[in-house]
């Protein structure tokens, strides 16, 4: 399904632009897939209210977000972009473009395919550092392909990026068959405001975290959320919600292992 043979010839050109990116390393890489079977794919994706789905663990800090990591079972286009993901050709190119010795998660912790309904948002954030169930690996990437057809720019969920430090920020088009990959450092701040879709139709995309080896000195880091126009006890709650979930964590294990 993915378009190995443009990724491969474009390699050297998305690891330039990945490299000189602002504010912080990312590259838009358009038409990544086929679009045939990625229009097939779309057409599979079970609604929320269809489809045995969880909703989002962000509480506060989301609305109305869905997430499927094991969505391997929903059909042949499923497994075929899993397998895409998965082969030694995607890590060589995506090595390539990114320039670290980087792979993709097998299990999609927090990842798969991820929805967002009438009224959804996701705050601003910097993510989990490292994976719940295997604390050697360090996540590096989020890579996220969007499957928004017909979307148009009143409709709302750009993806919003923005240093932590600098305040350099830009947004991205969440268009149908566009695929980002960004680093994921503790000043890489995204999230998207709340949507204005029409009812019924959701803010579509595959979600996949690359890990790479974890250095021992480097301590973990939970989500950290830097929720913008919030209330004051909101603002509070995301800088400290790294502690809360450490407590939470303790008692119960994490939950983003379990959310499938």
């Amino acid at each position: 399904m993915i378009d190995f043979d443009r990724l491969e010839r474009e390699a050297a050109n998305f690891a330039d632009r990945f490299k000189n990116a602002d504010p912080f390393p990312y590259v838009i890489i358009d038409d990544f897939c086929h679009a045939e079977p990625l229009d097939a794919l779309t057409a599979q994706i079970p609604s929320p209210e269809d489809g045995n789905i969880n909703k989002s663990r962000d509480y506060v800090f989301a609305k109305n977000k869905f997430e499927k990591s094991n969505f391997r079972g929903l059909g042949e286009p499923f497994e075929e972009i899993y397998t895409d993901l998965m082969s030694d050709r995607f890590k060589t190119v995506l090595q390539q473009i990114v320039d670290a010795p980087v792979w993709v998660d097998p299990e999609f912790h927090g990842g798969g395919i991820h929805q967002g309904g009438e009224g959804s948002f996701l705050d601003m954030h910097v993510d989990f550092s490292h994976h719940p169930m295997n604390p050697g690996w360090f996540r590096d990437l989020n890579i996220l392909l969007y499957l928004n057809k017909g979307w148009e720019p009143d409709h709302g969920g750009k993806l919003n990026l923005r240093h932590k430090h600098t305040g350099a920020a830009t947004s991205v088009e969440p268009l149908f068959n566009r695929c980002v990959i960004m680093h994921t450092r503790d000043f890489t701040l995204h999230g998207y405001n709340k949507l204005n879709f029409p009812k019924g139709v959701y803010r579509r995309s595959i979600a996949t975290y690359a890990y790479s080896p974890a250095s021992e000195e480097a301590k973990g880091r939970s989500t950290t959320w830097f929720p913008e126009e919030a209330s004051l006890v909101k603002k509070v709650l995301g800088k400290n919600w790294p502690k809360l979930v450490e407590m939470k964590g303790k008692l119960f294990g994490s939950a983003t292992s379990r959310n499938q």
